[in-house]
């Protein structure tokens, strides 16, 4: 479920890192490639799972307001609609959600790995993902949720539906989570590999609760794969391989494009991006040449300068045209009509 342009971006940090000498060796990078695609598919559950405890939450505030000797009528009859939610406890129920947290690897930075039985044995020692070690947290997005005009109008409205429940989660999950800065500090905290994942794993997860149904228990409902296609880690694998070995010809072509530019002053993740785009536009003949060069530039305008975007768009322009010109790569496959 992980798309290509975050695929396109997990390659370039580690391209980066690979130029920064933070990595030397092609098996290493690659290691480090599916470890950070792997941390993402990881944040992707661990929020999922905050879902769930912001509800425990909710249903511990309704418990303690029932136990109060003096109690005001709210107390009485708590409203618990987000704490019985309905979407959420299909999440409770599933399946997947409870075997993947429980089995599989939490948080692990790139200092940590994996080159020896001791190092094995410290991973596996950090087998499962919850949120129990940090309340703190989730207390404080359960706080920041309830002051948010969304979550009142949730609470108020008259609509109890299934499908009113699985909008307010979609909301709160794209557009609470991502701009709560105690949340996003703490990601940043506990893993190196989630300072800019946040925003797209909440789009996953708005996705594939979109697909959720009124009338299923949620035990058995799939909560997607880590890729999106069948051949996507294929496709990031050789993309990174190949940008790294092919890596002095490509600096070699960009440099002899950038005419009227100091070569040197040009920032290093400008140079990277171009790179990444070369070795899309060559190596793959069925992703179209519009859309590789549309999402370099938009990469370029969220990882590098304010201008790179303008600049890498002139020079890939020029360096398609030249490509074009002397057979440096062809494209054939389904969706390439009218490809000139």
């Amino acid at each position: 479920m992980i798309s290509r342009r975050q695929l396109r971006i997990k390659a370039l940090s580690v391209l980066y890192a690979c130029n920064r000498k933070e990595i030397d060796d092609l098996a290493t990078a690659e290691q480090e490639l599916m470890l950070s695609i792997r941390k993402s598919y990881d944040l992707y559950h661990y929020l999922l799972l905050l879902l769930i405890a912001l509800s425990d939450v909710a249903r511990e505030k309704a418990t303690l307001s029932r136990r109060k000797k003096l109690q005001a009528p709210e107390d009485i009859n708590p409203n618990i609609r987000f704490a019985e939610n309905k979407v959420i406890a299909q999440l409770r129920n599933n399946e997947q959600l409870r075997h993947y947290t429980q089995a599989m690897p939490a948080l692990w930075t790139r200092k940590d790995r994996i080159t020896s039985f001791g190092s094995l044995s410290r991973w596996l020692g950090t087998l499962g993902l919850s949120w129990s070690d940090h309340p703190e947290v989730v207390r404080s997005v359960y706080k920041e949720m309830t002051k948010w005009d969304s979550y009142t109008e949730y609470m108020s409205s008259e609509d109890v539906s299934y499908r009113a429940d699985q909008h307010f989660i979609r909301e709160l999950v794209t557009k609470l989570m991502p701009a709560s800065e105690e949340l996003s500090a703490s990601l940043e905290e506990q893993s190196v590999y989630w300072n800019d994942d946040l925003p797209f794993v909440a789009t996953m997860i708005r996705n594939i609760i979109g697909k959720f149904r009124e009338y299923d228990d949620g035990q058995r409902i799939a909560l997607a794969p880590m890729f999106t296609k069948s051949d996507d880690e294929e496709f990031v694998k050789v993309l990174l391989r190949k940008a790294i070995l092919n890596g002095e010809r490509n600096r070699e072509l960009i440099d002899t494009h950038m005419t009227n530019w100091e070569i040197e002053r040009i920032a290093l993740m400008d140079k990277l991006v171009m790179q990444l785009a070369i070795t899309e536009l060559v190596e793959f003949s069925e992703v179209p040449v519009k859309v590789t060069l549309n999402e370099y530039i938009e990469i370029a305008k969220d990882y590098c300068t304010a201008k790179s975007s303008t600049f890498v768009n002139g020079i890939l322009d020029k360096i398609v045209r030249e490509m074009r010109a002397n057979g440096s790569f062809t494209k054939s496959g389904r969706g390439l009509i009218g490809e000139s």
